[in-house]
Protein backbone atom coordinates (compact mmCIF):
# COMPACT_ATOMS: atom_id res chain seq x y z
CA UNK A 1 0.00 0.00 0.00
CA UNK A 2 1.39 3.40 -0.84
CA UNK A 3 0.02 6.48 -0.14
CA UNK A 4 0.24 9.65 -2.53
CA UNK A 5 1.74 12.94 -1.41
CA UNK A 6 3.91 16.05 -2.10
CA UNK A 7 7.15 13.68 -2.30
CA UNK A 8 5.19 10.72 -4.26
CA UNK A 9 4.51 7.43 -3.59
CA UNK A 10 5.25 6.36 -0.26
CA UNK A 11 4.73 3.29 1.97
CA UNK A 12 2.85 4.62 5.31
CA UNK A 13 6.27 3.78 7.50
CA UNK A 14 7.65 6.07 4.53
CA UNK A 15 5.24 8.63 5.23
CA UNK A 16 5.80 8.19 8.94
CA UNK A 17 9.34 9.01 8.75
CA UNK A 18 9.08 12.33 6.61
CA UNK A 19 6.62 13.80 9.35
CA UNK A 20 6.36 11.61 12.27
CA UNK A 21 4.35 14.81 14.38
CA UNK A 22 1.81 15.10 12.07
CA UNK A 23 0.97 10.97 12.49
CA UNK A 24 1.37 11.78 16.26
CA UNK A 25 -1.32 14.77 15.99
CA UNK A 26 -3.77 12.94 14.24
CA UNK A 27 -3.50 9.89 16.85
CA UNK A 28 -3.93 12.76 19.52
CA UNK A 29 -6.89 14.87 17.80
CA UNK A 30 -8.74 12.33 16.35
CA UNK A 31 -12.47 12.03 17.09
CA UNK A 32 -12.10 8.74 19.29
CA UNK A 33 -7.96 9.60 20.47
CA UNK A 34 -9.82 12.80 22.17
CA UNK A 35 -12.20 11.65 24.14
CA UNK A 36 -10.18 8.08 24.94
CA UNK A 37 -7.26 10.60 26.42
CA UNK A 38 -10.02 12.31 28.73
CA UNK A 39 -11.13 9.67 29.51
CA UNK A 40 -8.21 7.70 30.74
CA UNK A 41 -7.19 10.77 32.83
CA UNK A 42 -9.80 9.62 35.40
CA UNK A 43 -9.01 6.45 35.94
CA UNK A 44 -8.15 3.08 34.10
CA UNK A 45 -10.42 1.26 32.07
CA UNK A 46 -11.52 -2.06 31.00
CA UNK A 47 -12.56 -2.09 27.39
CA UNK A 48 -16.22 -1.94 27.43
CA UNK A 49 -16.17 0.42 30.34
CA UNK A 50 -13.90 2.60 27.98
CA UNK A 51 -16.24 2.10 24.98
CA UNK A 52 -19.56 2.89 27.07
CA UNK A 53 -17.54 5.88 28.47
CA UNK A 54 -16.73 7.14 24.96
CA UNK A 55 -20.13 6.56 23.70
CA UNK A 56 -21.65 8.75 25.71
CA UNK A 57 -20.69 11.89 24.55
CA UNK A 58 -21.80 11.65 21.13
CA UNK A 59 -22.64 8.66 18.63
CA UNK A 60 -21.12 5.38 19.72
CA UNK A 61 -17.67 4.41 18.68
CA UNK A 62 -17.35 1.07 16.94
CA UNK A 63 -15.11 -1.95 18.45
CA UNK A 64 -12.88 -1.70 15.69
CA UNK A 65 -12.45 2.14 15.87
CA UNK A 66 -11.70 1.86 19.43
CA UNK A 67 -9.39 -1.13 19.17
CA UNK A 68 -7.46 1.26 16.37
CA UNK A 69 -7.46 4.21 18.46
CA UNK A 70 -6.11 2.27 21.26
CA UNK A 71 -3.54 0.53 19.42
CA UNK A 72 -2.53 3.61 17.94
CA UNK A 73 -1.88 5.48 21.17
CA UNK A 74 -0.28 2.64 22.47
CA UNK A 75 2.26 2.10 19.77
CA UNK A 76 2.55 6.44 20.31
CA UNK A 77 3.74 5.19 24.21
CA UNK A 78 0.86 7.02 25.32
CA UNK A 79 -1.47 4.60 26.51
CA UNK A 80 -0.67 1.40 28.82
CA UNK A 81 -2.71 -1.85 27.95
CA UNK A 82 -2.39 -4.30 30.97
CA UNK A 83 -3.54 -7.78 29.44
CA UNK A 84 -3.83 -10.34 32.99
CA UNK A 85 -3.80 -13.88 32.34
CA UNK A 86 -7.12 -14.58 33.71
CA UNK A 87 -10.61 -16.44 33.01
CA UNK A 88 -12.00 -14.85 31.41
CA UNK A 89 -9.19 -12.01 29.85
CA UNK A 90 -9.33 -8.73 31.71
CA UNK A 91 -7.39 -6.09 29.68
CA UNK A 92 -7.10 -2.80 31.51
CA UNK A 93 -6.14 0.12 29.98
CA UNK A 94 -4.45 3.54 31.43
CA UNK A 95 -2.53 6.55 30.62
CA UNK A 96 1.46 6.21 31.22
CA UNK A 97 2.97 9.45 32.30
CA UNK A 98 3.46 10.95 28.33
CA UNK A 99 -0.05 9.84 27.85
CA UNK A 100 -1.22 11.92 31.05
CA UNK A 101 0.75 14.82 29.78
CA UNK A 102 -0.59 14.50 26.33
CA UNK A 103 -4.46 14.57 27.54
CA UNK A 104 -3.80 17.78 30.02
CA UNK A 105 -3.29 19.39 26.98
CA UNK A 106 -5.79 17.64 25.09
CA UNK A 107 -8.66 18.38 27.48
CA UNK A 108 -7.50 21.84 27.90
CA UNK A 109 -8.09 22.76 24.18
CA UNK A 110 -11.19 20.65 24.59
CA UNK A 111 -12.32 23.05 27.43
CA UNK A 112 -11.08 26.09 25.56
CA UNK A 113 -13.43 24.88 22.54
CA UNK A 114 -16.09 24.79 25.06
CA UNK A 115 -15.44 28.37 26.15
CA UNK A 116 -15.34 29.75 23.12
CA UNK A 117 -17.92 27.87 21.14
CA UNK A 118 -20.14 30.73 21.04
CA UNK A 119 -17.62 33.11 19.33
CA UNK A 120 -16.84 30.31 17.24
CA UNK A 121 -20.49 30.29 15.86
CA UNK A 122 -20.93 33.89 16.19
CA UNK A 123 -17.17 33.88 13.24
CA UNK A 124 -18.84 31.14 11.69
CA UNK A 125 -22.58 32.98 10.93
CA UNK A 126 -20.30 36.33 9.57
CA UNK A 127 -17.93 34.07 7.59
CA UNK A 128 -20.66 32.42 5.79
CA UNK A 129 -23.26 36.02 5.82
CA UNK A 130 -20.44 37.47 3.52
CA UNK A 131 -19.85 34.74 1.42
CA UNK A 132 -22.89 34.05 0.58
CA UNK A 133 -23.22 37.75 -0.27
CA UNK A 134 -19.90 37.89 -2.27
CA UNK A 135 -21.82 34.69 -4.12
CA UNK A 136 -25.04 37.04 -5.00
CA UNK A 137 -22.88 39.48 -6.01
CA UNK A 138 -20.81 37.91 -8.92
Amino acid sequence: MTVSNQVGNVTPAEAEGICPYRLVLEHLTSRWGVLVLIELLDRSHRFSELRRAVSQVGRPVSEKMLTQTLQNLERDGLVHRDAKPVIPPRVDYSLTELGREAAEQVRALAGWTHTRMAEVEKARRAYDEARERRSRAS
